[in-house]
């Protein structure tokens, strides 16, 4: 039988508390929302989701707590089709959580608690079984980096891709930039790394260029406007998709799935971000 390969996506499991609101509030005001629901989320388990919603299986490694919110969030990768094999439940531990706020223009705010996702265990990096068929590995910000850093280097001996979603935005080790085949970050990403403000396409690709002399590739995500992509023998940009805007809430997210399944099924990196510039537009034209 010919092999299916795959993806490993190591990152965080929030159960998310979405409140819709007109706007979000400054410092000291309280603002009258108009509804509330739970939802699953975790940039981790929401690129696992998005690689299988493009066709692609993925194989979660993260941590509930056992509280109310392991089940759930359990429940919302085995709907999506995502292996939950590698999700441990850890006792006394809450389960990671977020409240976002999403106001009338489709824009959102939110705050993180990681629980659970910080007490990830390290040693299943070393089961064959997770990296069986994988090629490439999805990673993001909402866990440790000594973690993050684990898995890129488990990844490389293995011969499986890293990709990073440096999200959110913090310091990074050059140990780890050197870890990373493949690093994707939006526009205030992009700055917070390279000091440079990216507010157009061609902002992305001077940012994509400058991140490119210290990262292998580099894909910067302009929202609206496109994205572009930079690396040694690599400049391309691609333009956004006119759409009516509706949330943008998990359209990064969308768009590291659907890339990195292309990628899986051996696209050429400019076809998969192609696809997932298109997927990502389609995304933040729904009601979330």
């Amino acid at each position: 039988m010919t092999p299916t390969p795959c993806a490993v996506t190591l990152g965080s499991l929030h159960y998310d508390i979405v409140v819709d609101a007109p706007h979000r509030p400054a410092a000291g005001e309280t603002v009258t929302g108009s509804a509330w629901r739970p939802v699953f989320g975790g940039k981790g388990g929401n690129q696992a989701v998005a690689v299988v919603a493009a066709g692609v299986p993925c194989r979660m490694v993260s941590a509930v707590g056992d509280d109310a919110f392991g089940p759930f969030l359990r429940d919302g990768l085995r709907r999506a089709g995502v292996d939950d094999a590698h999700v441990a439940t850890i006792a006394g531990t809450g389960s990671g959580m977020s409240v976002a706020i999403m106001d009338v223009g489709g824009d959102y705010g939110a705050v993180i608690v990681s629980g659970a996702n910080l007490a990830i265990d390290p040693g299943v990096l070393a089961k064959d079984a997770l990296w069986q068929d994988a090629t490439h590995l999805v990673l993001q910000n909402e866990i440790p980096e000594a973690l993050n850093l684990a898995a890129a280097e488990a990844a490389r001996a293995r011969g499986v891709t890293t990709v990073l979603n440096a999200a959110p935005a913090r310091p990074m080790s050059d140990a780890m930039a050197r870890a990373v085949d493949i690093l994707v970050v939006n526009a205030g990403e992009a700055e917070a790394l390279c000091g440079r403000k990216v507010a157009s396409l061609e902002d992305a690709g001077i940012a994509a260029r400058a991140l490119a002399e210290r990262f292998r590739v580099v894909v910067v995500t302009a929202g609206g406007d496109g994205v572009a992509v930079a690396g040694q023998d690599i400049s391309h940009a691609e333009p956004g998709h006119a759409v009516a805007l509706v949330s943008t809430h998990g359209a990064g997210d969308c768009f590291i799935g659907t890339m990195v399944a292309e990628l899986v099924r051996r696209e050429s990196l400019d076809e998969a971000v192609a696809s997932a510039n298109l997927a990502a537009a389609r995304h933040v034209s729904q009601p979330r």
